[in-house]
C-alpha cells in the first residue's frame, strides 16, 4: 500500500468517455490554459496567507517519491508532487490531476491521458508527457526499489505506455483493468532533475535525493516547495505560485503562504505541542477524545467525532527464510501457532486501556470503516487462553508445569523478540499488553521498541526481525493500492517479500484473487472477491489485528474550510486558509 488515498465507490470504467471527473467550468488564469476548479475551494471568505503547523513523529528516510515506502517520506513528499489522478478525499471518485481528461480504447486496456498545459515544475521547467514516460522507465528499471512496479504489472506482465505528443500518453495494460484510474495516481517525477541518476545505474538512482540533500533541490508540481529540512526538527514547505489549482473564484490556490512539519520525539509531545498552540492540526487519539470534547471550546478549537480510520494496525511473525530460520521459522510457520498466539491476545484490553472504548475488535485486514468491501463473517479470535492452549498442544507443544517455559516438541524454549516503532505511544502500549499476553502461554518475549526508519530498514531490507507491531494506511479499494503487500511477490509482503512462486497455496490463492480483481468492473463481484480473501488472511492469521479506532482530529477554529473526508481525513492544505491574519 502506498499511503495516498480513497473512495466511494468504483468508477474505472464508467469513464469511458473523456472524463473530467467534477470538474466545474474553468475560469480564466494567465499562463495556465487549463486550470482545475477545486470543487471544496469555493472561494468565499478565503484569504490568503498564514503558517500552517503541524506535527510529525519521524524523519523522513528518503525525498525520492519513487523509492519511499513508508509513511515518514511520502507524508513529508505529498504537498510538493502530484500525480495524474487523485481520489476526492470526501466522495472518493477519481479526478483529474496532472491529466486532466482521458479516454478508453474499445477493447478496454488502452488508457490516452491527455496532460494538463501550462503546468511547470517548481524551477520553472515544463511539465510534459516526457516527465510521465521517465517516471515509468524508472519504476520498471531493474533494481529501483519501489512498491509502484508491483501495483502496475498485471498477472506477472508489466504496463507498457507511448508518448503521443508532448501532453498525450498512452498507458497499455496486458489485461482490461477495472480499477486502472485507482492505480495511475502514483508520484510523477522530474525527468531533468534525476534522468542522469538513472542513468547511472538503480543504485545510484535508490540514493539520489536522500534526506541530505539541499531541499529546494527537491523539485515537484505541488501546491508548495520544500524550503528547508532540519533532521529531527522541522520541515518547511513556501508556497507555490503556479500551481495548477484555482477555487471558483479564479484564486490561485493554495492560500496558505508556509506549511510547518514539526518533528517531535513522540505521539504525547505532538499533544503537548497542539495544547500549547504551537500546531493548528492534531489527530487526537481516542482515549482522549473526551478530554477534548470539554476543552475544545474554551481552547478555541473543534474535535470531530469521527468515523473509523481506514488503516490497520497489527502483529506480524517473520516467515522469510532470509530473516529467521531453525526452530523459530518452524514455529512462526505453523498456522496453529499463530491461530493460538491470536487467541491470546487481549483486544478488550488494547480497546480499553488503549482506546477508552473508541475502538471495536479488528478480525479482517479491511477496516470496519470501509463499508463497501469489509467482510465481517471472517473467522474470528476471541481471548481464550484454554483455546490458545488446546492449538498449541495439537502443534506438539509443551509447558514446563504451571508456570514453566513454552518448549516445542524438540524441547526448544519458546522465546522470541517483539518490536515496533518507539514514537508510537499507541503501539508501545499495545504491546506491553501483547507481551503479557504471550507471556501467560509461557513464551518468553523480549519487547524492544525502536526509531520508525530503523524498523522499517528491517522490513524492507535486512530482514532481521521476529515479530513487529506496524500498521498500514488504508484505501477504499485494496486490489488498486494493496498489491504491494498481498501479492506474494510484494515488496511490502510482510511476513516474507518478494517471493519467487508463493510459498503457500492460500499465498497462492491470494495471488489469483488479486489478479482477477484488478480485471474486474463489476463492483458486486470485486466485493465477493475481496470477501474471499479477507477469509483467508483470516484463517491463515499472517497478521494480527487489534481494533477498528474511530477518528477524532482536532483543528483549530482560526482556519476556514475545515471538512472531515472518508476514513477521518481532514481537508487537503491547499484548500485551508486562515479566517483572519495569523502571526507566528
Amino acid at each position: 500500500m502506498i499511503p495516498s488515498k480513497r473512495s466511494a465507490v468504483a468508477l474505472a470504467l464508467a469513464l469511458i468517455a473523456t472524463a473530467i471527473a467534477g470538474a466545474q467550468a474553468a475560469p480564466a488564469v494567465p499562463g495556465l490554459p487549463a486550470p482545475y476548479v477545486d470543487r471544496h475551494a469555493s472561494g468565499e471568505g478565503a484569504r490568503h496567507g498564514g503558517v500552517f503547523v503541524t506535527s510529525t513523529i519521524s524523519d523522513p528516510r528518503t525525498f525520492n517519491p519513487i523509492v519511499a515506502q513508508e509513511t515518514s517520506s511520502t507524508a513529508a513528499l505529498a504537498p510538493v508532487f502530484d500525480g495524474l489522478v487523485v481520489g476526492d478525499f470526501v466522495t472518493g471518485e477519481i479526478e483529474p490531476a496532472l491529466a486532466e481528461s482521458w479516454t478508453l480504447s474499445p477493447d478496454k486496456r488502452t488508457w490516452t491521458f491527455r496532460l494538463r498545459r501550462g503546468v511547470t515544475w517548481h524551477d520553472g521547467r515544463p511539465f510534459t508527457a516526457a516527465d510521465v514516460d521517465f517516471t515509468l522507465r524508472a519504476i520498471f528499471a531493474d533494481g529501483v526499489i519501489t512498491s509502484y512496479k508491483d501495483i502496475l504489472t498485471y498477472e506477472g506482465k508489466r504496463l507498457e505506455w507511448k508518448v503521443i505528443d508532448p501532453h498525450t500518453i498512452a498507458l497499455t495494460t496486458p489485461v482490461s483493468v477495472g480499477i486502472f484510474l485507482r492505480q495511475v495516481g502514483f508520484t510523477i517525477v522530474p525527468k531533468h532533475k534525476l534522468e542522469d541518476a538513472l542513468n547511472r545505474g538503480a543504485a545510484a538512482f535508490n540514493q539520489f535525493w536522500s534526506v541530505g540533500t539541499p531541499a529546494r533541490e527537491i523539485v515537484g508540481t505541488g501546491g508548495y516547495t520544500m524550503a528547508q529540512y532540519v533532521p529531527g526538527q522541522r520541515i518547511v514547505y513556501t508556497r507555490w505560485s503556479g500551481y495548477w489549482k484555482v477555487d471558483g473564484k479564479g484564486n490561485r490556490l493554495p492560500y496558505l503562504t508556509r506549511l510547518v512539519s514539526l518533528i517531535v520525539p513522540n505521539l504525547d509531545q505532538s499533544r503537548l505541542k497542539f495544547q500549547a498552540r504551537e500546531t493548528d492540526l492534531y489527530g487526537t487519539r481516542p482515549r482522549e477524545f473526551a478530554e477534548f470534547q470539554a476543552r475544545a471550546a474554551r481552547e478555541n478549537f473543534t474535535i470531530f467525532d469521527g468515523p473509523e480510520t481506514y488503516s490497520t494496525e497489527f502483529v506480524t511473525l517473520n516467515v522469510n527464510p532470509a530473516g529467521v530460520s531453525g526452530a523459530k521459522l518452524a514455529w512462526f510457520s505453523d498456522v496453529r501457532f499463530r491461530r493460538a498466539l491470536n487467541h491470546a491476545i487481549d483486544r478488550g484490553a488494547v480497546i480499553q486501556q488503549v482506546y477508552a472504548g473508541r475502538a471495536t475488535p479488528a478480525w479482517s485486514p479491511v477496516s470496519i470503516g470501509n463499508r463497501l468491501y469489509h467482510n465481517p463473517r471472517v473467522q474470528q479470535y476471541p481471548y481464550d487462553l484454554a483455546r490458545a492452549q488446546q492449538l498449541l498442544a495439537e502443534a506438539g507443544f509443551r509447558r514446563d508445569g504451571a508456570t514453566g517455559p513454552l518448549r516445542d516438541a524438540q524441547g526448544n524454549a519458546v522465546e522470541f523478540m517483539l518490536s515496533t516503532n518507539g514514537e508510537n505511544n499507541d503501539r508501545v502500549a499495545i504491546g506491553n499488553i501483547v507481551r503479557h499476553d504471550w507471556e501467560k502461554l509461557g513464551i518468553k518475549v523480549t519487547f524492544a521498541p525502536e526509531a520508525f526508519n530503523a524498523l522499517v530498514a528491517r522490513l524492507t531490507s535486512s530482514y532481521r526481525w521476529d515479530a513487529i507491531i506496524i500498521g498500514f494506511t488504508g484505501s477504499i479499494e485494496p486490489g488498486a493500492g494493496g498489491r504491494n503487500v498481498w501479492l506474494s511477490s510484494g515488496s511490502l509482503h510482510m511476513w516474507w517479500p518478494r517471493q519467487e512462486k508463493p510459498a503457500t497455496t492460500w499465498e497462492a490463492e491470494v495471488d489469483r484473487i488479486f489478479d482477477q480483481v484488478v480485471q474486474e468492473p463489476d463492483q458486486a463481484k470485486r466485493r465477493a472477491m475481496y470477501a474471499r480473501w479477507q477469509e483467508i488472511i483470516a484463517e491463515q492469521v499472517p497478521l494480527m489485528h487489534f481494533a477498528n479506532t474511530k477518528t477524532q482530529p482536532s483543528v483549530r477554529n482560526t482556519l476556514g474550510n475545515v471538512k472531515t473526508g472518508l476514513g477521518g481525513v481532514v481537508s487537503p492544505n491547499d484548500i485551508l486558509y486562515f479566517k483572519e491574519p495569523v502571526r507566528r
